[in-house]
C-alpha cells in the first residue's frame, strides 16, 4: 500500500514549488516598492525651498528632487545647473498641467504664498500628482475644501507640512500628556514670534498672505495646543495689537488668544511679527509641568520637566522626516496624519480668532 506520509510530502512539495514563483514575485515587488524613491517637484523656489526643502530631499530615504515649478527663469537655470534637472522637468505656474505627461514626478511640494496654495494644489492634482503643501493650507476654509475635493477626485493624497509633528521633542510632550505622567493637563501656554524683516515681502500683503503673524508663525502654537490635548477647541477669544500701523497696515502684527477645550483645558497663546524671542510651549498639569523652550525652531528645540529631567533628543532634519512619512503614506496607500483635513481645521480656528479680535467677542466653535 502507498505510504501516506510520503504521499503528503510529495503533495506539499508540489504545492510549494508551484507557489514559489508567485511568492518570489510578490516579495520582489514589495522590496522594489520599498526601495523606490518618489520624485518630488518643488513648486515655488523661495528661501525655504532653497535652504531647507531641497537640502532635506537629499537626506530622505523615500524621496528625490525630480522637478521644479517657478515663474523666475533665472531661478530655473540655477536649480537646473545645481541639481542636474532636465529641461523637461522644469515648469511654470501656467504649465503645471504638463506634469501629467511626466511619470518621473509623483509628488508636488507647494511652497508658494498662502493665497496661491489652492491654485497650485488643484493644478497638481489635476495632473495626477500627490500634493504636500506648506502651512497654512490656505487662507480660508472654502479654499481648503476645494483643495481637499480636487485631490480626492484625482485619487491623490493631500498633506500639510506640519514639521513639528515629527519633532521627537514634541512627540515626547504628546506622550507625557497621553500617559498622564504629571496627571491631567490644566493650562497650556504656547507662543511663537519673529521679527518679520523686509517690509516689501509678500507676508505683509493680505492678498497673498491672508493674514500676518497668526497665519505665518502663530499657527505653530495653535497646532501644538490641538495635538497636545488631542481635542478641538470649543471657544476662542482674541485680541490684536498694532504698534506700527504703516508697516502692518494689511496684516496682523501681534495677536494673543485663549482657547477652551471640551475637557476644560485652557490654552493661552501669543504670536507677533515684532517680538522676536517668543518661542515656547508649556503644559501645566495636576502634579507638575513640562516645557520646550525653544519649541518651534528647525533644530535646537529642547525642554525640561518639573521633576528635574531634561527633554532633549538627537537632532533630525524635520523636513526630511515629514517628506519621508508622506512618501510612505503614498507608497502604502494610507492616510497621512497631517492630512488636508487637518490643515483645514487650523484655518477654521484662525478665522474664528480673527473674528473674535475684530468683534471683541468670544467665538464659539462647533
Amino acid at each position: 500500500m502507498p505510504d501516506p506520509s510520503r504521499r503528503r510530502f510529495l503533495t506539499e512539495t508540489a504545492v510549494a514549488l508551484a507557489a514559489a514563483p508567485f511568492i518570489s514575485t510578490s516579495v520582489t515587488r514589495a522590496r522594489a516598492q520599498e526601495a523606490r524613491k518618489l520624485g518630488v517637484a518643488v513648486c515655488g523656489l523661495g528661501r525655504l525651498s532653497e535652504h531647507q526643502i531641497a537640502p532635506a530631499l537629499a537626506k530622505t530615504k523615500h524621496c528625490r528632487l525630480a522637478g521644479i515649478v517657478t515663474g523666475t527663469p533665472a531661478k530655473a537655470e540655477a536649480w537646473k545647473a545645481k541639481y542636474g534637472l532636465p529641461a523637461t522637468s522644469v515648469y511654470g505656474y501656467d504649465t503645471m498641467h504638463r506634469m501629467a505627461d511626466n511619470p518621473d514626478i509623483d509628488i508636488v511640494y507647494v511652497v508658494t504664498p498662502n493665497a496661491l496654495h489652492a491654485q497650485h494644489t488643484i493644478a497638481a492634482a489635476k495632473a495626477g500628482k500627490h500634493v504636500f503643501c506648506e502651512k497654512p493650507l490656505e487662507i480660508s476654509v472654502e479654499r481648503c475644501q476645494q483643495m481637499i475635493d480636487a485631490c480626492k477626485q484625482a485619487g491623490r493624497l493631500l498633506g500639510t507640512a506640519y514639521r513639528c509633528q515629527y519633532d521627537p521633542h514634541h512627540l515626547e510632550c504628546i506622550r507625557l500628556v497621553r500617559e498622564e505622567v504629571f496627571g491631567k493637563p490644566t493650562i497650556l501656554q504656547a507662543g511663537f514670534a519673529i521679527n518679520v524683516g523686509n517690509p516689501g515681502q509678500w507676508r505683509l500683503q493680505r492678498a497673498l498672505a491672508g493674514g500676518g503673524a497668526l497665519m505665518d508663525v502663530g499657527i505653530y502654537a495653535l497646532q501644538a495646543t490641538r495635538y497636545l490635548t488631542g481635542e478641538e477647541p470649543v471657544m476662542v477669544s482674541a485680541q490684536e495689537t498694532k504698534t506700527d500701523l504703516r508697516r502692518f497696515a494689511e496684516v496682523d502684527e501681534s495677536m494673543v488668544w485663549t482657547t477652551k477645550f471640551p475637557s476644560g483645558v485652557v490654552a493661552y497663546c501669543s504670536t507677533s511679527y515684532k517680538a522676536g524671542g517668543i518661542q515656547n510651549l508649556r503644559v501645566n498639569a495636576e502634579r507638575g509641568w513640562f516645557e520646550l523652550d525653544p519649541a518651534f525652531f528647525y533644530d535646537g528645540n529642547h525642554g525640561r520637566r518639573s521633576d528635574g529631567k531634561e527633554i532633549r533628543f538627537p537632532e533630525i532634519d524635520l523636513f526630511a522626516a515629514e517628506m519621508d512619512d508622506f512618501a510612505r503614506c503614498v507608497l502604502e496607500q494610507r492616510p497621512s496624519k497631517v492630512s488636508g483635513e487637518e490643515g483645514m481645521r487650523d484655518v477654521r480656528i484662525m478665522q474664528a480668532i480673527y473674528e473674535s479680535a475684530r468683534t471683541g467677542r468670544a467665538v464659539t466653535l462647533g
